[in-house]
């Protein structure tokens, strides 16, 4: 297993899986464990539904009870259009077999729209758990804008058996103060109902593109995370940090943004992917709340992206891979191989915590 790693990685390989991280010491983190939820979630205030949820999201598939999560997420349909998604394969415009996919590939669990996993839910929702996207950003608008508007109510997810809910806040936009109160009220109703909340905390503005596309930053990204476990998500997905100094980028000239500490750069950072990851989770309660990068875009090298990503997930300290484009946009033997390369490496006792 470590050798296909080792393969895909190429010549990253030694950079990726020998890094010792000197900024935050892994002794400071809440790890990924078989005992994840009784030793993290037990003290706190979720009700005990929340937690059998819980444990069932980290007890499902090829990764159960290891404390790690690999999910499927097809949400593409509207975020991105059905023709567009859906064009390389259009078996998926049918949605049991998304379904289908996340349980060939092993995964912990399914994240897809009301209409898909309702269409399905007494034939599925038993045999695996669906994470119900309740918000979604819709492209039919002339011009395109970027607001997330709820498509269904908490209820609905409970009435069809979902295990979680999950929504996206564009933290950094116009519009992120309507959802920040939006989804902490859905996040609320769905734990008082018994339901696990998964936050997709995206950086939304056209001002974070300077010499470099600072919505990847590790300072922004960090932050936005920070602010999702604020409302209480139990669960964290996040784009895999790409540069940093997002902070320092925007005081510049005129402008005032934001609250930075250099330490933030010189101890808590360096430029070393596997420390920026780390400081996304350090973000998150010192990993409290499990952080999950997501798998991006489908390209050329969708096994090599794919495998790099969640040895520096793992590596930091984070909690697994949300890979959804890579899989579904090819056939389905094809996409559950890779679903199956990710997990390989959190299975892999060789790739362990910087």
């Amino acid at each position: 297993m470590i050798n296909d790693i080792k393969n895909l990685l190429g010549s990253d390989a030694d950079s990726l899986l020998n890094h010792t991280c000197k900024t935050v010491s892994k002794d400071l983190l809440h790890l990924p464990g078989p005992d994840f939820v009784d030793r993290i979630h037990i003290g706190s205030d979720r009700n005990p539904r929340v937690l059998a949820n819980l444990q069932r999201l980290y007890g499902t598939g090829r990764l159960a009870n290891t404390g790690y999560l690999s999910i499927l997420p097809v949400d593409q349909g509207i975020e991105h259009s059905a023709g567009a998604s859906f064009a390389a394969n259009p078996i998926y415009f049918d949605p049991e077999n998304i379904v289908k996919l996340a349980i060939e590939g092993g995964c912990n669990a399914v994240a897809s729209t009301y209409g898909v996993l309702g269409s399905v839910a007494r034939k599925y929702a038993h045999k695996i758990p669906f994470l119900v996207k309740i918000n979604h950003n819709e492209l039919l608008t002339y011009p395109n804008q970027h607001k997330e508007i709820l498509f269904g109510t908490v209820e609905e997810a409970y009435d069809m058996g979902a295990a979680a809910i999950g929504a996206t806040i564009y933290f950094g936009s116009e519009d992120a103060t309507r959802e920040i109160i939006e989804i902490a009220a859905a996040f609320r109703r769905a734990h008082e109902l018994g339901m696990a909340t998964v936050l997709w905390c995206y950086l939304r503005n056209d001002a974070f593109k300077k010499d470099k596309d600072y919505h990847l930053s590790a300072d922004l990204t960090g932050q936005a995370n920070h602010l999702g476990v604020t409302i209480e998500a139990d669960i964290i997905k996040q784009k895999l940090p790409e540069n940093n100094g997002g902070f320092k980028a925007l005081n510049t000239g005129a402008s005032s943004y934001g609250k930075l500490d250099e330490r933030i750069y010189t101890q808590l950072t360096t430029d070393h992917p596997i420390d920026l990851c780390r400081y996304q989770v350090v973000n998150c309660y010192m990993g409290r709340a499990g952080l999950i990068n997501s798998g991006g875009a489908s390209g050329a090298h969708d096994f090599a992206d794919a495998v790099r990503t969640a040895v520096i997930n793992k590596r930091a300290g984070g909690t697994g891979l949300i890979s959804g484009r890579k899989a579904f946009q090819r056939p389905i033997e094809e996409g559950a191989k890779l679903l199956h390369a990710i997990q390989d490496v959190y299975l892999c006792p060789e790739v362990t915590i910087a």
